[in-house]
Formats: C-alpha cells, structure tokens, sequence
C-alpha cells in the first residue's frame, strides 16, 4: 500500500450527544467512501456526560462510557477498515467556561483509565502528560467561533482544515497560523452526520498499523490534506 486515507476527526452518537450517526453506520459510510483508516475521537468533555448530572458516576464509568463509540466501530470494522482510538477534549473550566477543543491522538484505553479527571487539567499539565506518554495534541478548529488561540508550544499542532459544513472554522486563516508558528497540521471531517463523511482527512504514504505508527507518521512526515 503507497497511500493510506485515514479520517481524523469523527464523532458516534454512541457517546457524542451531538452525533447523529451510530459506530456502526460511520463504519459503513467510510468503507463505502474507500477511506482506509478513521480515528474515533469522540468528546471527551462536560457536555458528555451531562446526562449523568445528579448522578453519582466514577471515572472509570465516565471513561466506560465514553470508549463505547470506539468500541462498536472497532467491532463493526471488521479488517474492512482501521480504527484507531482518539479524542477531543474539552476541559471542565466552570470559572471561565473555556470552550476550546483539543484532538489527542495516540490514546490507548489503558491511558484513560490510569489519568483520572485529565478533563480537569488545564492545558500545560495535560500537554505534558500527553507528550510524556507517547501521544500528540492538535487543537481542533482553533478559528471557530467561541475558540481562544492555545500557546503554541503546549501543542504539536493545529487542524488547518475542519470540513464541518455546519460551522465556519476559518480554515485559510488557521493555516495561516500553523505556517507563523510552525506548527503541524491536521485536517478531518468532524463526523456527526452521514452528509460530513470524507470531508476531510489525511493521507499518509505508507499503511498505519496501530496507533504508535500514527502518531509517528504524524510527527515525522508531511501527509497530504485533504480538502472538499
């Protein structure tokens, strides 16, 4: 294989309450659009697990519950398609309602269940403790209404193009930041409805297998983006 297609920025209603679309159903469009790679980052954040609010709910019943999404496109994939396990984090900021969104790749199940409440880290401490544990933090749609621009050096670098027809990202002037500030460079879809499938994405020139490799490719080479 000299190109691997991977999504890099999709959400199942399995844990994403702003998601329209079921694992199993991402799976199918991805496959059909020939893609051959797709990151899960569903949200990891306070609007997740709002449903729970007045309900006593541990950490490890949060990361449960958030790892259902990736858990069912894993199972409905089928070696038709690679699933890799991400997120988007928000952080609980209930002082100042801090609305930015950050795309982790590299994650691993065990990660989460050993970092409890990282949703309450601000961004330098959890920048490090991605870094310390092999992992690479982009921050998503950083030019979005609402967003504030993170400090460059807490990040490996930004999604220059979101292809979410339903928000105006500011994609030129994102890319315009990551060329300033030397950042890299992500682009994916922001999956929630069967019209976002391959909007975006990235392709790389050699086959991930795993999430080590992703995350090496990410650091170490120039994928192409993909813009619709």
């Amino acid at each position: 294989m000299d190109r691997f297609i991977c999504e890099m920025h999709a959400h199942t209603s399995n844990t994403s309450r702003c998601a329209h679309v079921s694992a199993e159903e991402m799976i199918d469009d991805y496959v059909k659009a020939r893609y051959d790679g797709i990151v899960v980052t569903d949200h990891l954040s306070p609007s997740t697990y709002a449903r729970f609010e007045g309900t006593a709910i541990s950490w490890k019943e949060k990361v449960d519950f958030f790892l259902q999404g990736y858990k069912a496109a894993l199972k409905a994939a089928d070696n038709k398609i690679k699933v890799f396990l991400g997120m988007e984090i928000r952080f609980y900021f209930p002082e100042d309602a801090n609305m930015n969104d950050y795309l982790v790749y590299g994650v691993t199940e065990k990660f989460l269940y050993d970092n409890v409440d990282i949703d309450r880290m601000r961004i330098p401490e959890f920048s490090e403790l991605v870094h310390k544990n092999g992992m690479a933090i982009f921050q998503a749609h950083p030019f979005r209404t609402g967003m504030t621009i993170t400090n460059p050096k807490y990040l490996d670098g930004i999604e220059v193009y979101n292809g979410c027809p339903r928000h105006n990202s500011r994609n030129e002037i994102a890319n315009i930041w990551a060329d300033t500030h030397s950042l890299l460079k992500t682009s994916g879809s922001d999956f929630h409805q069967h019209e976002d499938t391959a909007l975006g994405g990235l392709i790389f020139d050699r086959e991930i297998g795993d999430n080590k490799e992703l995350v090496k490719a990410l650091l170490t080479t120039s994928p192409e983006i993909i813009r619709r």
